[in-house]
């Protein structure tokens, strides 16, 4: 049992238990401290995570912990995109007198995603997927003053409730089924082509269950109205931090199918849903964080392109990788520039951001183009990656259709900047505080950054393998 190939997960354990003991005891003016032992605590997680990146795949814990670079990869992710939800926090909770404990459900519901990215395992996953969503729902119903935020966490309870019931049975039926819960077996059984009803109602649980966290069809519907009302930070660690986890693991399953078995085409069909009816739910919001939620869920369905031809070979995986990286810095970075606006929503109130806010309206525009993929924006190379890698595998009815709805997406997108800097301002506009405002411009310079560089990026993706079963 090499407990250090889970240093990471240690630390955030720790960490977690640290800041829910400091909560506890801390005086209400200290609660802030919670912040700073977070970002600490994904620090050494960080740290140690990179430590990792140079071993050789490998399964650990009897095989039912991978550690190789898709879930170093995506631990990655996860990590960053958690350091930047929590310096967005202070200035947005400091009127909750007791806000300690915030911190430790977002490094909770991190070490559920990390769990499902890494998992080798049925039972495993199912540990991962359970801790993430208890963790989250709380978090999605932090202000629990504002009617909206509770009736939304209340549709991610329930839709969470019966996504997760579908999953653990889905589980239960493959361990009759297979006799064990791990991915060694398991693959075994269906590359040995048995194609009984029963295999195929468990496999189909076990992907819708798993929809649930990425947030597509069919148990996408919480992503919006999590999206609106949750507290804005917590909107943008719900819909990056879990769909990463998500990705992984389901890239993870998906491998496991025969192409026999017809699931990878199953899962094509799901990720044209997914991008279609986000894109087009988006086109007639007035709403700015419940069109990024839409927005959310289209992107879910761009991801399971890759997802979708990651068992052919090729280059999938690093493709999958960067579309996630690219998606994420994106998405933060809209977030974080609606968490430093002091959480206006309307896109009436952006009308004419650009006279009082420039370099803010400037960065806005910069997360919405990437998030459409207009060169030389990181958003770009991540969906042509997707669309090289689905059409080399002979799924070009699938790039064909996220063409299309791109396209379709491109119209959204624009509106939100047309009135931005073609509109009258309306008012003075105010934002939260410096810890926000660093935030935004550090996710901008990332951003940029690596758009401008990110032929090393791909290098550094190009060897990514999943540890073979």
């Amino acid at each position: 049992m090499p407990l250090g190939s889970l240093l990471p997960e240690i630390a955030l354990l720790l960490g977690a238990v640290a800041i829910v003991l400091l909560a506890s005891f801390a005086p209400r003016h200290r609660q802030v401290w919670a912040a700073a032992l977070a970002l600490a605590t994904l620090l050494v997680a960080g740290v140690t995570t990179l430590a990792q990146w140079e071993t050789p795949a490998e399964l650990v814990f009897s095989g039912v912990w991978a550690l190789d670079g898709m879930a170093i990869a995506a631990k990655l992710l996860m990590l960053c995109s958690a350091a930047a939800v929590v310096t967005l926090s202070p200035d947005w909770m400091y009127r909750d007198p007791r806000h300690g404990e915030y911190y430790a459900l977002c490094l909770f519901s991190l070490l559920g995603a990390i769990m499902m990215a890494s998992a080798h395992d049925a039972m495993e996953l199912v540990v991962g997927v359970l801790l993430s969503s208890a963790a989250s729902y709380p978090l999605a119903a932090y202000h629990r003053g504002f009617t909206p935020a509770l009736e939304a966490a209340m549709k991610y309870f329930l839709i969470g409730a019966l996504a997760n019931a579908l999953l653990t049975i889905g589980v239960v039926i493959l361990f009759g089924l297979v006799g064990d819960t791990d991915y060694v077996r398991t693959a075994q059984v269906f590359q040995a082509g048995t194609d009984s009803i029963a295999l195929s109602v468990a496999v189909a649980c076990i992907i819708v269950g798993l929809t649930y966290k990425l947030g597509a069809v069919p148990a996408h519907a919480w992503m919006p109205d999590v999206a609106q009302a949750a507290p804005a930070p917590i909107a943008a660690f719900l819909t990056v931090v879990p769909k990463i986890g998500a990705a992984a693991a389901l890239t993870r399953f998906v491998m496991l199918l025969s192409d026999t078995l017809m699931w990878p085409g199953v899962v094509a069909l799901i990720s044209a849903a997914t991008m279609t009816l986000g894109n087009l739910a988006a086109l007639a919001q007035t709403d700015l964080r419940r069109l990024l939620g839409w927005s959310s869920v289209s992107q879910s369905g761009y991801m399971l392109m890759a997802i979708v031809v990651a068992g052919s070979g090729g280059n999938a995986l690093p493709a999958l990788l960067a579309f996630l990286a690219a998606y994420a810095l994106a998405n933060l970075l809209a977030f974080a520039i609606v968490t430093h606006l002091r959480g206006r929503t309307d896109i009436e109130h952006y009308h004419g951001l650009a006279y009082g806010q420039p370099l803010i309206t400037a960065a806005l525009i910069v997360a919405l183009l990437s998030l459409v993929g207009i060169p030389p924006l990181i958003g770009f190379f991540g969906k042509f990656l997707l669309f090289e890698v689905t059409i080399e595998a002979g799924y070009t009815w699938l790039a064909v259709a996220a063409a299309i709805n791109t396209l379709i997406s491109l119209y959204y997108y624009l509106r939100v900047i047309a009135v931005t800097v073609f509109k009258e301002p309306r008012g003075e506009v105010h934002v939260l505080g410096r810890w926000s405002g660093v935030t935004l411009f550090i996710t901008l310079a990332l951003l940029v950054v690596i758009s401008l560089g990110f032929e090393a990026v791909l290098d550094a993706l190009e060897p990514i393998a999943l540890a073979a079963p």
